[in-house]
């Protein structure tokens, strides 16, 4: 029996050829240098940090370079598969701006010229490739059980070699094929394995972007390519999808970095032009002095959904992810702060080779950056958006009093320095709460008192202040005289310095009584302008909470 009566017995329906996929997907017309690159997650759903962080690479290499960035899914193994995956994964990527040119845009349906691009519909491509490697001589049909597998595994740590399918425990490669059909005919559950030419003993050598130079064993295994339920392993359908959706860069975590020799050996074999590879060490966290890898189990970060609860802006998360991925972009941000992150080319020589550390500090440092950029208007809308989902109390005051709202979220933004107190969106409610009455009444307050802490003390100060001084009209610089005026009537320095010179003059100074406006107006010793605060507040209302200091404490 010949290896050609062999590959039409296992595949009596396969009639087209892997010349005719050659001509149905052609090389794409694109520039030179343009980069295809691919997100290619299985349909389980979720996506963490690491993921979008890889995905987010490789959008950005392909969009840089006027390439193509495709969703492909890789739904092989079926146990990890759960039902709206597809759509989940879609959803959870375009929340964080990461969109596709081409691939899966629902459960069952795809956009663009290479597709099927999910792989439990391009059954019928891989067994075309898989039935020509059976006639060359490159597949077999494999009948071991798993308990003979088990069998060759303890064998060989018995005498402490290599584990796995390969030279003289490889039975089936040398199978005859009248016998291999016999038993295939009976209904003998089987496997194909790729009869591998590797010589383990020999070292293959390919340059990673970002890893540089590398050397590996070759691949002398026999890898399972097409398994008993008729659907090829990953290592066997990501080749062929690769090679027939032309992809050039294969951009992906470094923990596939051991299986490039099977990948490089497939490739060739296939006679497919091997593409380039980029490996992206994981991101790290540091506990304890040490470093790990971030942990889906352990860290709450690393979930995406973890960003969401917490309202930090999509956009801050993009911005500190190329920080993270090329370290010259913070230097390159701060000369063109009006630039995108689409304006700056990300390199492959500049990603770490060893693993980033994730900083959560860093990560809302530059969240407080990017809001203070932001227009009063537009962090309202972030405010809004996440207050409808978690806090909808607070939701119906921003729409109650919107344009209220955004004269707070306005106060200290406008200027040289902005104010820069807020990272995220759940913060909102902790900051701005004492300027809405209807919060302000409910709660129960704890005054955050300075030196001045006598309630007679505060309420001669702030009463006096209200029937004498205060004017709505008063420009800064006017109110701020006034305000030393009234701490000289009250025994207290004009000025910082003179009561530092001469403390035994004094009973505080100037910053001591506007202590006592801040206190007595919002319960807090740190916020922002005074000032704006009293403007927006009006007269009635803050002596109104003068009232309720009187007769509550």
């Amino acid at each position: 029996m010949t290896n050609k009566e062999m590959a039409d017995i296992l595949f009596p329906n396969i009639d087209k050829t892997p010349e005719d996929y050659e001509k149905m997907y052609p090389e794409r017309n694109i520039k030179e240098g343009a980069i295809v690159s691919r997100y290619a997650p299985s349909p389980t759903g979720f996506v963490h940090m690491g993921a979008l962080f890889a995905s987010f690479i490789e959008r950005k290499m392909a969009r840089q370079t006027d390439g193509i960035f495709y969703l492909r899914i890789e739904d092989t193994d079926g146990k990890r598969s759960i039902e709206n995956g597809v759509s989940m994964i879609i959803q959870d990527l375009s929340n964080y701006g990461i969109t596709f040119d081409e691939g899966m845009v629902s459960e069952t349906e795809w956009k663009g010229q290479y597709g099927p691009y999910i792989q439990s519909a391009r059954r019928e491509i891989y067994h075309t490739y898989i039935k020509r490697l059976v006639e060359e001589g490159l597949a077999y049909p494999c009948f071991c059980k798993e308990e003979e597998l088990e069998e060759i595994r303890k064998k060989q740590e018995k005498n402490h070699e290599r584990i796995g399918y390969y030279g003289k425990y490889a039975f089936y490669r040398e199978f005859s094929k009248e016998e291999a059909i016999s038993r295939i005919k009976k209904g003998d559950p089987y496997v194909i394995r790729l009869k591998s030419p590797g010589n383990f003993e020999k070292k293959i050598h390919f340059k990673d972007l970002i890893k540089g130079e590398l050397e590996l064993p070759e691949n002398d295994l026999d890898i399972v390519i097409l398994k008993g339920d008729g659907l090829p392993t990953y290592h066997f359908a990501h080749a062929v999808d690769d090679h027939l959706m032309r992809t050039t860069h294969v951009i992906r975590g470094d923990e596939w970095l051991s299986s490039v020799p099977i990948h490089i050996q497939l490739f060739s074999i296939l006679g497919f032009k091997v593409p380039k590879y980029a490996h992206i060490s994981p991101l790290m966290k540091e506990e304890d002095g040490k470093r790990r890898k971030l942990s889906k189990r352990k860290d709450p970060e690393m979930a995406v959904s973890f960003y969401h609860e917490q309202g930090i802006p999509i956009q801050a998360i993009l911005l500190y992810l190329i920080t993270v991925a090329n370290s010259n972009f913070e230097a390159w941000y701060e000369q063109n702060k009006n630039a995108s992150i689409d304006d700056f080319s990300l390199d492959f020589k500049k990603i770490s080779s060893s693993g980033s550390l994730f900083d959560m500090e860093k990560l809302l440092n530059i969240s407080k950056n990017y809001l203070s950029r932001l227009k009063a208007s537009e962090v309202y809308d972030l405010a809004l958006s996440y207050a409808s989902q978690y806090d909808l109390k607070l939701c119906e005051l921003l729409k109650k009093y919107k344009e209220y709202a955004i004269a707070i979220f306005n106060i200290e933004r406008e200027q040289k320095k902005p104010r820069k107190d807020l990272s995220k969106m759940s913060e909102v409610k902790e900051q701005i709460w004492y300027m809405f009455d209807e919060l302000f009444e409910s709660e129960p307050l704890q005054y955050e008192w300075g030196i001045i802490d006598s309630k007679d003390e505060i309420l001669k100060i702030s009463s006096y202040y209200f029937e004498n001084y205060y004017n709505p009209s008063d420009t800064k610089e006017e109110w701020f005289s006034k305000l030393k005026d009234l701490s000289e009537y009250f025994g207290y320095a004009k000025e910082v310095k003179m009561y530092k010179e001469n403390p035994e003059l004094y009973k505080g100074h100037v910053g001591d009584v506007s202590m006592v406006l801040r206190v007595l107006l919002t319960t807090k010793s740190m916020t922002p302008d005074l000032y704006d605060i009293m403007n927006l507040l009006g007269k009635e209302r803050m002596e109104s909470r003068m009232e309720r200091f009187q007769k509550n404490v």
